[in-house]
This record gives C-alpha cells, structure tokens and sequence, in this order.
C-alpha cells in the first residue's frame, strides 16, 4: 500500500513512479498473477507495468476489488512492525492495515520478504561499493597523515573535515553529509559534526575520531561505504585510551567471528543475535553503560540501508542476515572524555562475511 510516496518499497517493485495521486495497492499472491489497483484517474501512469491493472473509482469499488482479490486468503504481509519496532519497515500507516484486517485476513510483517526481494545487491552494486570502500581506507589514513603534518594546533576539526570531502571529489565519491571529525570529548557524540564556532584545534595530546561515508557518483545506484578509524596525537597511546580501544575492536571481531562461525555451521542468524554478541563482550568488560547505540547498520543506496540491521538495543531486529546484502560493524564506548568506536564494512556472500573495508588493529599515532 502506498499513497503519495510514504512507502518506498513500491517504486522499488514497480520503478520510479510520478503524478500518482490516489492510494495504490500492489497484490502478489503466493499463487497466481500479481493485482495492481490503482485509481481510474492514475492507472495511465502505470501503463508500462505489464501485469495486471484493476481501476477502482469510489471507496465502496475500493474495497470491493481488494476484498475479491484477498478472498479465501488468510494472511497477507504489508509493511507494517508490530508495535513500530522496526522503523525501516514500518510504513504502512494503522488505517490501512486496518482495512486489510477488515477483510477477514491477518496482517503480518514483510521485512523479511522486501529485504529478500528489494536490498539484495547486485554484482556490479557489489564492486562499486568495494571501489569506494578502498578509497574511504586510503581516504581515512590521508587525513592521519595530514593532521600529522600539521600538529601546531593551528589546524581544526572542520579543517580535517573539509580535507577528506575535497579528497571525495577528487575521487569521485558523494556524500549527503558529514564526516564526522571528533577531538577529546566531542567524540563522546557519536554523531558529532564540527562547525567553524565549535572545532576544537588539533594539537599534542589530541585524541581523534573520524567516521566517513561515501558511494560513487558514477553510478546512480551504487552502495555506501562507511569506515570509522581513530588516532593519538602523540609517541604512546594513553592506557585508558588503549584499554578502551582494546575492548571495543575484541567486540567487533567476536561479532565478525560469530558471523563467521555461523555460516560455516549453515546457520541463519537474525540482526540482534550480532548485536547481542558484541554487547554482552563490552558489558564483561565494564563497559556496558557506555555502548549507546546498536552495533551495525545495512548499507544501500542510503549509508543506512533498508536491510536487516545489527540491532538488540535500539530495536529488536528479527530479520535474517542473508546473502548479498552489506552491514557495518561498529562498536563503540562512550566516555565523557573522549569517544571510541571502530567500523568496518561486511558484504554476506554465499560463503558467508566478507570484510570491505580497511582493519582498523592499532591506534594511528599522529605525526
């Protein structure tokens, strides 16, 4: 169901779509011909579907054709998450899954069907997101290396930040915003972007973080990349500093690891179990306060993607982790001094996880 583009999933089934004016429904049985009823005033714009096109008029005709095209059905998935818990899928508004159930038939979720049948990549999606996950790793050490060069404290966050976006467009990446360039306790935000009036300087002693994220501007549909990194102005890495560190990459490789395992014992695992192996690794190690934010999200054409999300925190994510879709990893303790977080990319191949991006195993020392 959608009216007026609050469902996105239909373009993606049908193709782009304009000047649709009244609500649309897309019916695709388990059995037999898919039903598209339109309103008699749009159905011209659905002239190059090719399936089947049912016009209604009134709200009664409305009713009428879905009711015949449901009947003897007995459950029918819209996108619609019980209690909104999965925010992605839920966008189907109450009154429409309303008037389904009015017609004798239970609502359940499609998550995991729209995630099967629209955010799978495809192989040229693939290289393209490993194109610009190889120049967010070279990227990220080049913006180390140029606050390295320039450590007078003259230099500020959102010189760094506009460093790395000049580099995008010499390398042919685009990005909607960002990135995110963090000294000392701005990093405590994980989603901190620096301004002129608030940049700290970068300086001896400064602890950095930068998360950034791109696709290619070649291809309209190219997949995200997304990498976060960190590093210390200085000779040795403070041992808060390094213990930290320590815990958070320990709990993005047991989850690589856990994923890993999975798929080698033909194992399917849902988001949150991901996210749960990572969280109860940092909560052993006192740290579980800290760790504010679900481990991972999906990558797509959005840097947050439509697919399964690595998520026991913020929502309960119970879609499967299934071949060809794309995730990060990125674990992250939160302490009012500084910020911690280390990211990488995941593609989930037949054979199971594929790491895309750059590693990050030692803190960069700066300069």
């Amino acid at each position: 169901y959608d009216y007026r583009g609050m469902n996105p999933f239909l373009p993606l089934a049908l193709g782009p779509l304009s000047m649709v004016t009244r609500p649309v429904l897309l019916y695709v049985p388990a059995d037999g011909e898919a039903l598209l009823l339109a309103h008699h005033v749009d159905t011209g714009r659905f002239a190059e579907y090719g399936g089947r096109v049912v016009a209604y008029t009134g709200r009664d005709t409305l009713l009428a054709h879905l009711g015949e095209a449901l009947k003897g059905r007995r459950r029918v998935a819209m996108e619609y998450s019980p209690m909104a818990a999965l925010p992605r899928i839920s966008r189907v508004d109450a009154g429409a899954v309303e008037m389904v159930r009015s017609l004798g038939v239970e609502v359940v979720s499609s998550a995991d069907l729209v995630q099967y049948a629209t955010q799978r990549w495809s192989d040229a999606q693939l290289q393209s997101h490993k194109r610009a996950a190889a120049k967010l790793s070279l990227i990220i050490a080049e913006a180390f290396e140029f606050m390295g060069e320039n450590l007078s404290g003259e230099l500020s966050e959102v010189d760094v930040a506009r460093f790395i976006l000049r580099r995008f467009e010499e390398e042919g990446l685009e990005t909607p915003d960002g990135p995110v360039v963090a000294v000392d306790a701005h990093g405590s935000d994980p989603h901190y972007l620096p301004t002129d009036e608030a940049a700290y300087p970068i300086q001896p002693g400064s602890w950095v973080l930068i998360d950034m994220w791109a696709r290619e501007t070649s291809q309209e549909d190219a997949i995200f990349a997304d990498i976060t990194w960190v590093g210390y102005a200085g000779v040795e890495v403070p041992p808060l500093h390094q213990e930290v560190f320590e815990v958070v990459t320990g709990a993005r490789n047991a989850a690589l690891g856990f994923l890993s395992n999975a798929f080698a014992g033909g194992d399917v695992v849902e988001g949150w179990e991901v996210d749960r192996v990572a969280r109860d690794y940092i909560a052993s190690q006192g740290y579980g306060d800290y760790f504010t934010h679900r481990l991972g999200h999906s990558l797509g054409t959005e840097v947050h993607g439509d697919a399964v999300n690595l998520d026991g925190w913020e929502t309960h994510d119970t879609r499967l982790v299934i071949p060809r879709i794309g995730v990060t990893i990125e674990p992250g303790i939160y302490l009012p001094e500084f910020g911690m977080r280390s990211e990488i990319d995941v593609y989930i191949s037949e054979d199971g996880p594929e790491v895309t991006t750059s590693v990050q195993r030692e803190v960069v020392l700066i300069g």
